[in-house]
């Protein structure tokens, strides 16, 4: 039987094969849903956003020149490349993935736009290949959630931080107790559902860890927001037809495949009223 990581890695390295991007109307309408300008989406390559936010952590971040931030679960490298800009030529952006996929397509946005001032590393959020007190901030968009053991995640934050290090981040946390059937799908867990915890568990997580000043906030955002992106997320990729051959490959536009992210959460929220269950929360707390 597969773990709950590798359920998770699979699924994301299949949408970072996905060729979704901020062409794609509804990838772009998500992002922006979930509190990305139009402005910010123009200035980064376009496939650094694949419609995965929950929010945008650079928001509350308030980023200064010449500081080393990190990114937990940086994917397409969306947050890294705007954090990068802010940061400017003297700071630096870093970010972790566990999904090589992920990595791969992040580089090639880095090469793309020209960034000097970002670095993409394969790993854990549970067990960052960072040393002690090496960055200033830490961001996240929607990924604790998918952590199976959020104590270590923690513990890590706190320790890669300098003193008085913060964090800045966006995700998903409960609001009460989730069906069975929902809170036991695999759908639902890559979806960023399934694995969440509650406000006050991140509260009492983050303050046991050592962080201080801990602010959780619901941001109100409609968590349905997501169905937008299922037609992009099923019709991004181009078929194409296998050499001496007159069949087409498929894509998930034809009846075979697995169906995309998206379109697995599009049929989780017809079944269900999501944004009972489950809010897009704020994040920041300070290292004591």
């Amino acid at each position: 039987m597969k773990s709950s990581t590798d359920i998770v890695r699979e699924k994301y390295a299949e949408t970072a094969r996905a060729g979704l991007s901020s062409q794609d109307s509804g990838i772009h309408a998500v992002a922006e849903a979930f509190g990305y300008s139009p402005e910010e989406l123009a200035s980064i390559p376009a496939a650094a956003n694949m419609g995965l936010s929950c929010g945008n952590p650079l928001a509350t971040a308030h980023l200064k020149p010449g500081e080393v931030v990190l990114d937990l679960g940086s994917g397409g490298g969306l947050d890294v490349f705007l954090a990068a800009k802010a940061v400017g030529p003297t700071g630096k952006a870093i970010g972790i993935d566990m999904t090589p996929d992920m990595l791969s397509l992040a580089r090639t946005n880095a090469e793309k736009g020209d960034y000097t001032n970002v670095e993409f590393l394969e790993g854990r959020i549970e067990s960052l290949p960072l040393p002690n007190q090496s960055v200033d901030i830490i961001i996240s968009n929607c990924v604790i959630n998918l952590s199976n053991d959020k104590p270590s995640v923690f513990k890590e934050m706190y320790r890669v931080l300098k003193p008085g290090g913060r964090i800045a981040i966006s995700d998903m946390a409960t609001k009460k107790e989730l069906p069975e059937e929902l809170a036991n799908s695999a759908a639902a867990l890559v979806g960023c559902i399934a694995g969440a915890i509650s406000i006050n568990e991140f509260e009492n997580g983050l303050k046991s860890s050592g962080f201080r000043e801990v602010y959780v906030q619901d941001s109100g955002a409609d968590i349905t927001a997501y169905a937008k992106a299922g037609a992009s997320a099923c019709c991004a990729a181009p078929t194409k037809k296998p050499s001496g051959t007159a069949a087409p490959i498929s894509s998930c536009c034809t009846p075979e495949p697995s169906k995309s992210m998206h379109e697995e959460l599009s049929e989780i929220f017809e079944k269900y009223e999501i944004n009972d269950y489950v809010a897009s929360v704020k994040i920041f707390a300070i290292k004591s």
